[in-house]
């Protein structure tokens, strides 16, 4: 990897959390960041604790107006704004249009605006925090478990499509993270995710550490690797597993 001092780095959703530490970590490693969030007063309190730029708004529309901020150039792009409405097919309309749009579709837009710039200049780096969600489902919330296999699926056909010519693509799945998302997911996120969870900071570290390697998928919690086996290799064994987890929450609730 080359060094991302003086690069410019757009995070989404970087008010808090995941978000944050990465903002937090590339401004310490020296490079330009922009800090995007809807929430304005927190996009603006990261901005000014790492001496970054904030660009409050919609993910979905944050690409011109970053842009702009550093100067003409991004170099890096973190997808990182997400939702998990709870729920299954019973969710509102709303909450599944809601994770379809935030957490897929503003991917795919960020990287409609990204990708000519750097198919020209033959580089660029596209980071989506997808979750392992995206790798294996997430109890509780369809629209989040679907959505994230999305974001991981596009994520995967960009490196596929891309890789070749210059652009690398990481897509960062961890199990439970210590943030706001955590402590919403309620008795879910307690019982399934809360026991092994990591500080956002070790995601940040993890990122880097595969950016380092140029590895696709940065696994913050290793143990997800051979849960994605499981799940590849004996589909009916590991849904057993996860139905026998579905019942505990039940009994529990």
């Amino acid at each position: 990897m080359n060094g991302v001092r003086d690069a410019g780095v757009v995070v989404t959703g970087a008010g808090g959390g995941i978000g944050a530490a990465l903002a937090r970590r590339f401004a310490a490693e020296g490079a330009r960041v922009v800090v995007n969030d809807l929430d304005a007063d927190k996009a603006a309190a990261v901005a000014a604790e790492t001496g970054a730029t904030a660009v409050p708004g919609d993910a979905s529309e944050v690409v011109p107006a970053a842009r702009a901020a550093l100067g003409g150039t991004i170099d890096i792009y973190c997808a990182n704004a997400g939702v998990a409405p709870s729920g299954g097919p019973e969710a509102p309309e709303d909450a599944w249009a809601s994770a379809w749009d935030v957490n897929v579709m503003a991917h795919v837009r960020a990287a409609r605006a990204l990708l000519p710039e750097w198919l020209e200049r033959g580089n660029g780096r596209f980071v989506a925090t997808v979750s392992a969600a995206g790798l294996l489902t997430m109890l509780g919330s369809a629209p989040y478990s679907v959505s994230k296999h999305a974001a991981l699926a596009f994520a995967e056909w960009l490196s596929a499509t891309y890789r070749h010519r210059g652009i690398a693509v990481h897509a960062v799945c961890p199990l439970g993270v210590r943030t706001d998302m955590l402590r919403a997911a309620g008795a879910v996120g307690e019982e399934l995710l809360a026991p092994t969870a990591v500080e956002p900071e070790q995601v940040a570290d993890a990122l880097f550490d595969g950016m380092a390697a140029d590895r696709f998928l940065i696994l913050p919690h290793p143990e997800a690797a051979a849960f994605y086996a499981g799940r590849a290799t004996d589909p009916d064994r590991w849904l057993d597993g996860m139905s026998r987890l579905q019942r505990t929450l039940e009994a529990g609730s």
